[in-house]
């Protein structure tokens, strides 16, 4: 791409790109708790030095899911103090709001007359901090909800199969420069992967050409959050699988620093990849120096600038395979431990050379890559214990690794046996486990457990299965009630069988027809957006009850009609040909079309010895903290 000339400040588009923040990292660690914040404050300062327009956050603002109070807060603090004051705001934005930005005030907040932002933020979520639960909210939600961050790409993936998504691009002018920015929250890599595959099943809405402004005039920038493929398609995302209309794609999630862009031959856009502003794996990698990218934008043109960040924890690393070091006796840990001191030493003596003259230097981070394939191991935590006070991480200096030529001659000298490592541990997938026991599943979507089993486990989001159940069980209960089939009550369950197979069997074949097409990107026009359903509970539904009996109650289900308690009221009917409902006479026929109107077949009486009638067992037993109830 072209880099942009020295136009008028009137019409040049002024970002500051930053990604991966990962607020709250290791905020527990009393020496590296405020090392996230203090980047992210610098970066702040780098806007305000630089005078953008918006500061352009691609995913992971948050290092936790949930955050902690004290993370939140901060955060919210830092952004106060940063965004609201009375600079203008030199650009406008001209698209929907309501279908770019996820909030429910329908506008940029810097629009919102209640509210003084100088310097606007604009973030999507990362696989750290992407929306969970019932509700699909995250973090993100409450900085937008808040007025402080403009929040976007946010998807609802809904639909048979794979699912359908638009993406809606927030449109943005300033003089005569009109950028397109579109943005796309993390999804799993292997779903997004097959979406991208599936015909339809991405809709790219475009913007439309006007008297003003042609659609060949509009630059095109995508932000999204996702692993860059290094091997299998399931691990990444291709580059390639991205449609070609776009000018610069900003990558987010990878934390190496890729700053400055590159062409992809034959796609006609260009990749930067900032990289995180914090090293949080310790890879080599992360031991490069870190960046924020300085995008300025006129018209067609960009021109890329490279800003180091200088409050980022100095790190070290270095690789040492024991076998090639002639200073050391396989048998003999003693010199193991002096040559691992001297690589130590030598990396904190190279950052005492390279370290800035700034007011607060901060102790390194130092990593060393041990393969100890043939040799004895020290203990690393012990081992660390001597750098207390001279480097960040002493409880984790050194990490072992065997070679792959070892770890197979192991392999097959053991019989089968064999050590686990832990990228080696025994891992399923949802989908796998299903497959192995042939496990046929009427109402649960195996996508669906398997997106609640990640989150569950990655988020620690006890309500995850809930959301899971309550979203399946919702599209079946109304499959069933929109099938007015009427029936023999006694044949009523083999119904709801047969029915709930033909759903999951023509689910299952539009995933199937979806999943063998061929790649199409559809760019001129999108597919019509997705509306999940949600479980809204009638305002208007008395839930006073003056008898004394206990109600179960379900939050999977769903009612969209006023409904009484049980008992006070016969089961719902299906409407007769004239469109009238059945009346109660009529209850020897008819198909029950609300799974909660389902009840316990009667209990026949019995007699005891003396002819009288036996007495029921009381549903209520006594527990530990009181009478519960039996469930029968």
């Amino acid at each position: 791409m072209k880099a942009a000339g020295e136009a008028g400040g009137s019409s040049t588009l002024r970002i500051l790109v930053a990604t991966d923040c990962h607020l709250g990292y290791l905020e527990k660690d009393e020496l590296r708790r405020s090392d996230s914040f203090d980047t992210f404050e610098e970066i702040f300062s780098l806007a305000e030095k630089h005078n953008v327009d918006f500061l352009l956050l691609g995913g992971n603002l948050f290092h936790e899911n949930k955050p902690s109070r004290s993370t939140l807060v901060k955060t919210i603090e830092i952004l106060r103090r940063r965004c609201l004051h009375d600079r203008p705001v030199q650009f406008q934005v001209v698209s929907d709001h309501a279908a770019s930005l996820q909030n429910l005030f329908g506008r940029p907040n810097f629009e919102d007359q209640n509210i003084n932002v100088g310097l606007p933020v604009f973030t999507i979520h990362g696989d750290h901090d992407d929306p969970t639960g019932v509700d699909n909210m995250s973090a993100i939600d409450v900085l937008a909800a808040t007025g402080l961050v403009n929040y976007f790409g946010k998807m609802d993936l809904g639909g048979s199969g794979v699912g359908h998504m638009s993406i809606h691009p927030i449109l943005i002018k300033k003089g005569a420069t009109s950028v397109a920015l579109y943005g796309l929250g993390n999804v799993r890599d292997a779903r997004l992967s097959r979406m991208f595959q599936t015909p339809g099943a991405i809709g790219w809405m475009k913007h439309e050409s006007t008297e003003d402004i042609s659609l060949s005039d509009w630059f095109n920038i995508l932000v999204l959050h996702q692993n860059r493929i290094n091997g299998s398609p399931d691990n990444g995302i291709n580059e390639r699988l991205l449609p070609n209309f776009l000018d610069l794609v900003i990558w987010g999630h990878e934390h190496e620093c890729l700053v400055d862009p590159k062409e992809v031959p034959g796609m006609g856009f260009h990749i930067t990849q900032p990289g995180s502003s914090i090293a949080t794996s310790m890879t080599s990698a992360e031991a490069k120096q870190k960046h924020v990218l300085l995008l300025e934008i006129n018209g067609m043109k960009y021109r890329p600038t490279n800003i180091p960040l200088k409050t980022v924890r100095p790190f070290e690393y270095a690789e040492v395979v024991l076998e090639d070091q002639a200073d050391i006796d396989a048998n003999d840990e003693a010199s193991v431990d002096a040559h691992l001191d001297k690589v130590v030493a030598n990396l904190i003596e190279k950052n005492d050379t390279t370290a800035g003259s700034g007011s607060e230097p901060k102790l390194p981070l130092v990593r060393i890559k041990v393969d100890y394939t043939g040799f004895l191991t020290i203990h690393p935590q012990r081992f660390g214990q001597k750098y207390v006070g001279k480097v960040a991480n002493p409880q984790d200096i050194i990490v072992f690794s065997r070679s792959a030529k070892r770890r197979q001659n192991t392999q097959d000298t053991a019989g089968g046996s064999r050590e686990l490592y832990p990228n080696e541990l025994n891992q399923h997938t949802v989908e796998a486990l299903v497959a192995e026991i042939n496990l046929n599943m009427q109402v649960l979507r195996l996508d669906d457990l398997d997106t609640a089993l990640h989150v569950f486990v990655n988020k620690d989001d006890n309500m995850a299965f809930h959301s899971c159940l309550q979203k399946n069980t919702e599209e079946a209960i109304n499959m069933l009630t929109a099938s007015k089939v009427d029936t023999d009550i006694e044949d009523g369950d083999a119904m709801v069988v047969h029915d709930l197979d033909q759903f999951m069997q023509a689910r299952e074949k539009g995933r199937t027809q979806t999943a063998t097409g061929a790649q199409s990107l559809p760019t001129s026009t999108a597919l019509s957006a997705f509306e999940e359903l949600k479980c809204s509970p009638d305002p208007d539904q008395d839930i006073r009850d003056d008898s004394d009996e206990l109600i179960e109650t379900s939050d999977g289900e769903c009612h969209h009609e006023k409904m009484a308690r049980p008992g006070k009221r016969p089961a719902p009917f299906p409407a007769t040909a004239g469109g009238s409902a059945s009346s109660p006479s009529s209850s020897a026929r008819g198909r029950k079309t609300d799974l909660a109107s389902f009840r316990a077949p009667a209990v026949k009486e019995e007699l005891d010895d003396r002819g009288t009638k036996k007495g029921r067992p009381s549903p209520h037993v006594a527990g530990r903290y009181g009478a519960v109830r039996r469930n029968r």
